[in-house]
Formats: C-alpha cells, structure tokens, sequence
C-alpha cells in the first residue's frame, strides 16, 4: 500500500482541469490538432515567463537540445562538454547531432558543473558547453559564462528540470545562445504527454529550429517546400492548451515545493543525510529534493516497505554507460561517487505537511539500525 507517493500527476490535472475544458474538448472535437492558435499562444507565454524574446514549441525536450546544436551548426567534428551526471538524453543529444560529448565533473556540494570543471574539460575542438540545471536548481551562471566567453565557445542551457529557476535574479532559460525545456509529465509543467520548448533571444537561431523542427520548411513557405532537411517534431494543440493551464499555476506550486523542501530540510539536517547544498544566489525550485546517503539502497528498500515511494536521479553516470563510455577520458570521481548515494524523496506540489512528516520519521526510525549494520559488517 502506498501511503507517500513519489508524485501525484493527477492532482495537477484535477486542479486546472475545470479552466481548460471548454477549450480542450473544442480542440478535441474540431480535430485542429497540429499549431494553430493555441500552440501559438503558449509559445508567447513561454518566452514571456523565461524573459526571452522567443519560444519554439516542439515534441520533447531531447529533440529541444538536438534541435539546438544542429541549428547553431554544431555537428561533426565539435565537442560540447556536458555534466556526466544528467539524464542521458543530454548526452545522446549531442551524438545524435553528429558531434561528441566532452563529460564534465561537477561540485560535490551542489552536484552541478562549476567553472573549474568546464575549463579543465574544454580542448581545441570544443564548440560548445551544455549547462545542465540539475533538480530544480541553476550553477553559477556569470562564472560559467566567463569561462566560456574567454575560451570562444557556445553556451546552451539544458532546463529540463527548471521551470521558473533563478540565478540572481534572473531567470533559466535567459543566459544562454538557447535553452531546452522538456515538458515531460512529470516536470514541474508538464504536459499530457511528452513534450518540449526551446527559448532564445535570437530571431534568426528561433526560425531556424522552427525551419528544422517542422520537415526543414521556412516560414511563409508552401507546404512542400523544405530550405533544410528537417524532422518532425511539433508541439500539438492539446498539450500547448494544458501547458498554458499549468503555467497558470506554476508560480503557486513552486513556491508550495520550496516550503515542502524547506520542511523536509529542517526536519533532516541531524539524521546524518547530505543534502545537496543550495548556492546563496540560486532560487533552487525543486524538481527533485536529493539526499545522498552510502545506504540507499537499503534505505530505499526499507522506505518501499514502509508505502514511501522514491526515484535515483540518476544511478549510473553518462559516461560509463555503454554506448556512450567512448567517448570518456578519465574518471570523474564527484558524479562517480554521488551515483552510489543519490536518493530522490517524495516532493510534488499537493503533497502534505503530514506526508513529508510521514517520510522523515521513517527515515528517523530506520537510519540509525541501517548505520549500525553497516559498521558491523566492516567489523566484520
């Protein structure tokens, strides 16, 4: 039986459901399914939200970041570093434009990308670094584009887990050449489906990821005229009307997920758990609230037992899996080492104060037997 659930999608759905009817099942109903007005709009909004001048509405957030890279003509021959522990498709992306990934070590503290990472990661091929806003939470974004202005090289910002993030200030999405958006359902705005977005300040860049989004055709140009061989990744209808509900609401569930991480931080910090740490001048907005602890997988067995559902965001890093270790050069010991411990805790925005109470007393009941029974088999 499950009594703290990891997330809980249909909340959300239940929240804006009544807002977005009427327009849904008239989209449903008239079978306008592909762009139009709807999709239109929420890219206006998107834009409106990041700070940027533009947003692309496509099919998912790996086609976002591939998209990107091949529409500023980054392709075979080119590195971009990127952070070895993010989700593969940051990886993958880059390949599957046709160039390589430079993997990158992180902080230990925050487990993202710092400038000393990127420099010692960046070689007379590289043309690119992708900034991965890890969990909810963005890096020191000056000092990392310092480094990356005095070494020549394109900054492209991997937001798929940071809807309404911050670095002093100033929103994710706005630093970079472009950033990608996945809208994923479980992210905090995401779609009924899979689904994504790139934002930029550059018209040029945005009509070109719109040409090569939409089978190479340009704007203003007849259905079977294609300037560039493109693909078909579009953003429909129905998920640009459900993202334009959610987005309504987006700032009032972040700010629910702080006060939750918040609770969740005061009620941990003396249970022998390592928080990821928060940089002073980051709104970290909480994706995901991660622990790392060396028993996790007996402490996420014993939470399993106990009705608390929890993920590992991610337990293998990118460059040691299969098809991508050729591309490594060298271990990577911070992102090797926090694979091991990281644990991902219960956090969505109708979660409960009592279900956050529910999981840190389980944890409380459980993590000193689990301690004692690692120092015994050392003994051993």
């Amino acid at each position: 039986m499950i009594t703290v659930p990891f997330t809980d999608l249909s909340a959300m759905t239940r929240q804006i459901w009544p807002s977005i009817e009427p327009v849904y099942l008239s989209c449903l109903l008239d079978g306008n399914y592909i762009g139009g007005p709807a999709v239109e709009s929420f890219e206006r909004e998107w834009a409106a939200y990041c700070g940027t001048d533009h947003a692309v509405g496509v099919a998912n957030g790996t086609d976002a970041l591939q998209l990107t890279l091949t529409a500023l003509g980054v392709g075979p021959g080119d590195e971009v570093v990127v952070p070895a522990n993010t989700f593969v498709a940051t990886a993958a992306a880059v390949v599957r434009a046709g160039a390589a990934p430079r993997f990158a070590d992180v902080s230990d503290e925050t487990l993202l990308m710092t400038p000393e990472t990127l420099r010692a990661a960046i070689t007379p091929c590289t043309r690119a670094v992708m900034i991965v806003h890890l969990y909810g939470q963005m890096p020191d974004m000056a000092a990392l584009l310092a480094v990356a202005d005095k070494a020549g090289i394109l900054v492209i910002e991997d937001a798929a887990q940071a809807h309404g993030a911050e670095w002093a200030g100033r929103r994710a999405g706005s630093f970079g050449a472009a950033a990608c958006f996945s809208f994923y359902p479980g992210k905090n705005l995401g779609a009924f489906g899979d689904a994504g977005a790139v934002v930029t300040s550059r018209p040029e860049l945005a009509d070109r990821v719109r040409a090569l989004a939409n089978h190479g055709r340009s704007h203003g140009s007849s259905h079977y005229e294609h300037e560039v061989v493109g693909t078909n990744s579009r953003l429909d209808a129905l998920q640009a009307i459900a993202l334009s509900g959610k987005l309504a609401h987006l700032d009032a569930w972040t700010q629910r997920r702080i006060d939750l991480a918040a609770r969740y931080r005061a009620r941990l910090s003396d249970m022998g758990l390592k928080l990821v740490s928060v940089a002073p001048r980051a709104r970290h907005v909480y994706h995901l609230l991660v622990v790392r602890t060396a028993g996790r997988d007996g402490v996420r067995a014993e939470l399993g037992r106990r009705g608390i559902q929890t993920g590992v965001h991610y337990p293998v890093p990118c460059h040691l899996q299969p098809p991508l270790r050729r591309f490594a050069d060298g271990p990577l010991p911070v992102a090797e080492q926090a694979a091991q411990e990281l644990l991902s805790l219960p956090l969505f925005p109708h979660m409960t104060d009592d279900q956050v109470d529910l999981t840190c007393d389980a944890l409380g009941d459980m993590l000193p037997a689990i301690s004692a029974s690692r120092e015994f088999s050392r003994g051993r």
